[in-house]
């Protein structure tokens, strides 16, 4: 036996011997253990929660490879189907329908279309609401859909109407309450054209002429105090197969005496004469005198002088 043997034999003889060895326990036990399963069951009926709301949202919102319910992302953007509302203000590019059916804004209290620059200010506002429809920008055009021809404008200067007619169908007619220039004006065919200005006056201006026609009917000028043909420059011409001036003063000549008078029609006690003549005073005012061998429009120029 060596050293190192006997020394270890002699180690272990040495030592006390126990019957009964003590275990100490390693884990969690008692209240610790009850809460952890508590935590785990907890948490597993969490995710399975969560599982079945996502498989719900998933299918009420009918979720799909290529978008969600009616919207669709496409490669040219979002394709909305069906009736969309939306909530908070919606900033696109562009906005246009399918080719079989039309594009429909709704709101329950008004729709507004704004446009803005590059920091934000706004440039262009329109307004659809219950009571009026608003635009407000600087300058409002109307085109033609196949020409593009600018058929209404308006802006702070001007009103433009670019249209080739147009019609007024308003049984008052149009009030301007300020000046008209037009080249044209014309009423419908088989209908009257009448201009009017119940409390003022109407003037109709043009620096290289005013023309009135009527092709097929009668013109009638009617005024309740005095009516002035004027013509600074030239001449006031009348051609006619037939001129009459009716209601003219008709003055009575006698022989006997240089008695002369004035009335509407020739004087009862006078002679009826059947041809007169048409004389007129200094003042520019026309008269008719009885026509006799000579003329009679010097004996009878005292009309003038109390006419």
């Amino acid at each position: 036996m060596t050293r190192e043997q006997y020394i270890l034999a002699t180690q272990q003889n040495s030592l006390p011997r126990t019957e009964h060895p003590q275990f100490y326990p390693v884990g969690i036990y008692g209240w610790r253990k009850r809460c952890l399963y508590f935590f785990v069951l907890l948490l597993l009926v969490t995710m399975i929660v969560n599982l079945a709301m996502t498989i719900w949202i998933l299918k009420v919102m009918n979720f799909t490879v290529d978008g969600m319910g009616n919207l669709r992302v496409t490669k040219k953007g979002i394709r909305l189907e069906g009736i969309s509302e939306f909530l908070l203000p919606l900033y696109v590019k562009e906005i246009h329908s399918r080719k079989d059916s039309p594009l429909v804004l709704q709101s329950d209290r008004n729709v507004t279309v704004n446009a803005r620059n590059h920091m934000g200010q706004l440039t262009g506002q329109l307004t659809v609401g219950a009571d009026a429809v608003e635009a407000q920008c600087k300058r409002f055009e109307v085109r033609a859909s196949d020409s593009g021809k600018v058929l209404f404008s308006a802006d702070e200067d001007e009103i433009v109407i670019g249209a080739d007619r147009l019609k007024v169908t308003g049984t008052e007619g149009a009030v301007f309450g300020h000046s008209v220039e037009t080249p044209h004006i014309r009423a419908e065919p088989s209908q009257d054209l009448k201009l009017e200005s119940p409390t003022r006056s109407l003037v109709m201006e043009a620096p290289r002429g005013v023309q009135v026609n009527a092709a097929a009917g009668d013109l009638k000028a009617t005024c309740r105090k005095e009516l002035h043909l004027q013509s600074t420059e030239g001449e006031i011409f009348l051609n006619a197969d037939t001129i009459r001036l009716g209601n003219l003063p008709v003055g009575s000549f006698s022989s006997s005496s240089s008695s002369f008078s004035s009335s509407s029609s020739p004087s009862s006690s006078a002679p009826r004469q059947t041809i007169y003549e048409l004389c007129a005073c200094p003042n520019g005012k026309l008269y008719l005198s009885p026509a006799g061998a000579g003329s009679t429009c010097q004996s009878s120029s005292n009309i003038c002088l109390w006419s």
